[in-house]
């Protein structure tokens, strides 16, 4: 089931990609970035009544809070830094830069989280980094 999810999570970025792109066409990249973030804690938290979860607040632990918010404020650099690219560059070129994410989720996974990078994961990273540098080039 987490495939598809995750290719949910796929499709759905690449929508954010390219409506952004239009949406920023005079709009400053802060401001645009602050509406989008507006709809995205108004879409979160209507989940959140949505499925009654509500009530979990009171159960996260003091370290759950801490990451959160510091995982809260990657997101909202990355946003930034994003928007900022999307507006001055081609989505077509940023977007593959962006996706370098990949390559660096797996790196830092493997040292702060001790999972398994395998010969196929070292082999993911390079295509990917090929891959990225073949379309920006």
């Amino acid at each position: 089931m987490w495939f598809w999810f995750a290719l949910g999570s796929a499709v759905f970025a690449a929508l954010t990609s390219i409506l952004a792109k239009i949406g920023i066409e005079g709009v400053n990249s802060n401001l645009a970035t602050a509406i989008r973030t507006m709809v995205v804690v108004v879409m979160a938290w209507g989940m959140v009544f949505l499925t009654n979860t509500q009530g979990g607040l009171s159960s996260i632990s003091r370290t759950s809070w801490i990451f959160l918010t510091l995982s809260g404020l990657a997101t909202g650099a990355s946003w930034l830094c994003y928007y900022k690219a999307l507006q001055i560059g081609e989505a077509s070129k940023v977007v593959p830069v962006d996706k370098l994410s990949v390559i660096i989720t797996l790196v830092l996974a493997f040292v702060f989280l001790h999972e398994q990078f395998t010969i196929k994961s070292l082999i993911g990273c390079v295509l990917i980094g090929a891959g990225t540098l073949f379309m920006v080039l």
